[in-house]
């Protein structure tokens, strides 16, 4: 297949790459901005970066994405400004990329290439807080914060051009990925920020007690099932949470990345005004939809999932930390 991947130098990204050329047919090519705002790099693809076409390129872009969507079978599009309290700071910004770029793209597969499938990766946080017990895709969207609201903007307009132009879209809602290749930044993912605080033997700090529940899937898990969607028909033209059974309060997340890495250590502070108001409490989300039109099932749990992330930070030479002799 010819593959492309938008925002493949990012952490979820860089992740795809690695599955989709784990089948040598496969034809991938990259494009990233390598944004410094978004913390992105080339780093997370050096290893690799013989095996790909890598075109340094924005999705708001219109000339280069009519370019570089003719002749793909698959578009995978990672690109998007994913920290919530930027999205607050910078509204604009985060709506030129979250927006305005979904619709370039869109435009240049509907002008360039309409047999595409286009497959977008979403968030679960286009709903807000949770409405009752377990969380589906019937459920009401109320977001709280502007990455969270450009994300639901979004997912529409795929849905739009699904009906209205006929293009095979698809987006899926992921929650709380954690992994190899990650950034070890406090607005980029809480698990992957409290991996790196604690592979460096520092203080993993948590708001409030700690009990708020979250699904949580080890990234590579999370590429598999990316990857896995491309032949399923049934699932284009709509939406689906793509989330693993398993969920965790935040603090025994906390504590079972301290017990894995062997050093680090909890405490709980009150919760800064801005992020408690944002913060969308406990969250249990059901992938029953998309696992019963898949049959996928994830392969790791938490604790598997952190060995396999330790592993490939320490023998990649990607994170230097003191847990790490």
């Amino acid at each position: 297949m010819k593959i492309l991947i938008l925002g493949g130098a990012g952490f979820f990204g860089s992740n795809l790459v690695r599955r989709c050329l784990r089948d040598p047919g496969n034809d991938v090519v990259v494009v990233d901005s390598l944004e410094p705002k978004l913390k992105s790099s080339f780093d997370s693809l050096k290893d690799i970066g013989d095996s790909i076409e890598f075109i340094k390129g924005d999705i708001r872009d219109a000339s280069l994405m009519e370019k570089i969507v003719k002749g793909k079978d698959v578009i995978f599009n990672c690109a998007a400004q994913t920290s919530h309290p930027m999205s607050l700071k910078s509204p604009v910004f985060d709506a030129e990329i979250n927006c305005t770029g979904n619709l370039v793209v869109l435009e240049a597969v509907r002008k360039c290439n309409k047999d595409a499938k286009v497959i977008y990766t979403s968030s679960s946080t286009v709903i807000g807080k949770a409405m009752g017990d377990i969380v589906t895709e019937t459920h009401s969207e109320y977001p709280l914060d502007v990455y969270s609201a450009n994300k639901c903007v979004a997912e529409k307009y795929y849905y739009i051009y699904h009906k209205v132009h006929g293009i095979k879209t698809l987006s899926l809602r992921f929650a709380n990925l954690y992994g190899p290749y990650g950034k070890g930044y406090p607005e980029f993912g809480f698990i992957n920020y409290f991996i790196w605080v604690a592979a460096n033997d520092q203080e993993i700090t948590i708001f409030g007690d700690g009990s708020q529940t979250r699904n949580v899937m080890y990234v590579e898990d999370a590429a598999d099932l990316l990857y896995s969607c491309i032949s399923h028909d049934s699932l284009y033209g709509d939406i689906f949470f793509a989330v693993h059974k398993e969920h965790y309060p935040v603090a025994q997340i906390a504590e079972a990345i301290i017990s894995v890495f062997g050093c680090g250590k909890l405490v709980k502070r009150r919760w800064p005004k801005l992020r408690k108001r944002i913060e969308i409490g406990d969250m249990i989300i059901s992938g029953a939809k998309l696992y019963y039109e898949t049959q996928w099932e994830p392969k790791l749990d938490l604790r598997e999932g952190l060995l396999r992330t330790k592993e490939i930070m320490r023998t990649s030479g990607s994170f230097e930390g003191v847990c790490f002799p």
